[in-house]
Formats: C-alpha cells, sequence, structure tokens
C-alpha cells in the first residue's frame, strides 16, 4: 500500500517548518508519497525549493485551505469578487499540483454552507458551486479533482454534507475527473456508514483519496485509525480490498499530545494488521459471512478474527 502522513502533525509541534518535516517523512519507514496544502504550505517558499526537498519521494496531491475572507462561502459567495478568489486559489493549487509531481487536488469547501434559516437561496448557491467546479475540472484536466465533504464546522450546515449530496454533485458537473475523497471522521460526523459510502463511491470509480483517521461521531476528532470504530475500520479495508484501490491512503489525524512520528506510525501499523488480517482469513470467507444477512453470525465473525 501507498501511504501518507499529515504535514501540520509535524509542523504544529513548533519545532518543524516545512523542510524538516518533509526530511523526516523521507526518514520514516512506510511512508511513500508526500501530501501539501495549498497555499498553507507554498507560502514564502519557492517551487524549486519544495521540489528539491520532495527529492525522489513521490507526491500524491494538494489539498485546497479556505480562510479569511472567504468565510461567507467559496464558490456560493455572494460577492462575486471573492467567488472568483476562491476559483483562482483552486487553480493555482492545480498549478502547484503540477508544478510538484502530484496527481490529485483535494477542495474541502470549509465555508460553503449557511447558519440559519432563510440566510441563501439554495438553487443558485448550488448551482454557483456546480459552475466553479466545472471551470475547476476543466482547468486541471489532466489532473482528479476530488471533492472532500464534512456536514459541519466551521458552519452548521455544508453544501456537500455527504456521500449523497456529492455524488449527485458530481453528476451535474459532469467530469470524468472529479471524484470524491472520503474523510472516516467526516462520514462519521454525518452518521454515515463508511464502507457503504465507499462502495457508493467505488463502484462508480469516483474514489480518487482516503482520509483515514477515528473519532467519537460528534466531531472531527482525528483519533488514530482503528483507534475507535475497529469492527468498522476492519470492514474498511475489506471493502478497499474488494474494490482494488491502488491510491494513496493518506492518515488526516491529529497528534495534539502524541508524538507526530509515534502517532503515524501508529496509524500505518494499525491498518497494515488489518490488511494483513484479511489476508489470513480469506476474502472468500468474508464475503460467505456477509452474504448470510446475519447480525449474530457478523458478530461471531467479528470475535474469531479477533481472538486469532
Amino acid at each position: 500500500m501507498k501511504f501518507a502522513g499529515r504535514m501540520n502533525s509535524f509542523i504544529f509541534k513548533g519545532k518543524y517548518d516545512l523542510f524538516s518535516t518533509i526530511e523526516k517523512y523521507r526518514s520514516m519507514d512506510d511512508v511513500t508519497h508526500l501530501e501539501f496544502n495549498y497555499p498553507e504550505h507554498f507560502e514564502g517558499h519557492k517551487i524549486e525549493r519544495i521540489r528539491e526537498a520532495i527529492g525522489d519521494m513521490k507526491v500524491n496531491g494538494v489539498a485546497t485551505r479556505f480562510k479569511a475572507p472567504f468565510v461567507a462561502g467559496e464558490f456560493t459567495n455572494t460577492d462575486e469578487t471573492v467567488r472568483a478568489e476562491a476559483i483562482k486559489l483552486c487553480k493555482e493549487a492545480v498549478d502547484a499540483c503540477r508544478a510538484i509531481g502530484g496527481s490529485v487536488v483535494t477542495i474541502w469547501q470549509a465555508y460553503d454552507g449557511y447558519d440559519y434559516p432563510f440566510q441563501i437561496d439554495y438553487e443558485k448557491a448550488w448551482g454557483q458551486m456546480i459552475e466553479a467546479f466545472r471551470e475547476i475540472a476543466d482547468y486541471g484536466k489532466d489532473l482528479k479533482i476530488s471533492i472532500e465533504y464534512k456536514p459541519f464546522e466551521p458552519r452548521n450546515y455544508t453544501m456537500l454534507d455527504g456521500i449523497g449530496t456529492v455524488l449527485l454533485a458530481i453528476k451535474e458537473i459532469g467530469r470524468e475527473n472529479v471524484g470524491v475523497t472520503l474523510d472516516f471522521c467526516h462520514m462519521l460526523m454525518k452518521h454515515d456508514n463508511p464502507s457503504y459510502s465507499m462502495v457508493l463511491a467505488a463502484k462508480e470509480h469516483r474514489l480518487f483519496g482516503l482520509h483515514w483517521n477515528d473519532g467519537y461521531c460528534a466531531m472531527d476528532s482525528g483519533l488514530i485509525f482503528g483507534s475507535v470504530n475497529l469492527p468498522q475500520s476492519i470492514e474498511l479495508v475489506y471493502y478497499l480490498k474488494k474494490y482494488q484501490y491502488d491510491g494513496v491512503v493518506f492518515f488526516d489525524s491529529f497528534p495534539v499530545r502524541e508524538g507526530a512520528e509515534e502517532e503515524v506510525a501508529a496509524n500505518i501499523k494499525t491498518f497494515q494488521k488489518i490488511w494483513n488480517l484479511i489476508d489470513t482469513v480469506g476474502m472468500e470467507k468474508v464475503e460467505e459471512v456477509i452474504s448470510r444477512n446475519d447480525g449474530v453470525a457478523s458478530q461471531q465473525f467479528l470475535i474469531d478474527i479477533l481472538a486469532s
């Protein structure tokens, strides 16, 4: 498998900058790819210097980060100047992704949403959003443009809040290079079943990225993968194997009190352990259990494989 860790897991510790973080990831076993935020990780640095630091490591992609002045919306902002700036930022992220050899631009619309009844024109905002994605997808037609959804936070409601609305948006956007990035905590916050969401995306060949972590559903906890919802994590890895996902597994978790290097390693070790466990059990055995549609049998299966 291909693995990437979060740059800010190190940077937010205070003793790392972008380049020392890249160097740390270069030295870590099993980390194969790098992920960057735009403009956050590019500001103040020349692309040539970043490319030099990357060296022979691979880059999966670049994720957009919107801050002020986009708090009233990115693609749905009623100020056309601000809306144009949001689209421009995404196009710049496409340029940056190309320049460092990445293949996926992940767009999380932190502020495209609403907080009050009667606050926005839903149909107009939806149309603005679809047109923005078309423009960005056409600009970055050689790359994958991936939508990362989140049901709330920082807005109380977001325009793209779950797998259903995202797949509907992708259908209306009508571009083959637009897909979805699934974040485990975001799916839990929506009360989506992570495996069901993944299957819906994968069967349409629209699963472009994974942000793996864990949490307690109420917030974006960013805990170590498999630490809270272990059965769902096991099921998720099974479906990754079934649909032959060959992209990067990015661990978007937040080691606030933990050592960053140890926390990234724990994510990878947990994932690999689950991956190997399913290999040991065999895909056929898992499929046989699923085919029975029996909750008691499913629970016994989990007990048996965990005991083994």
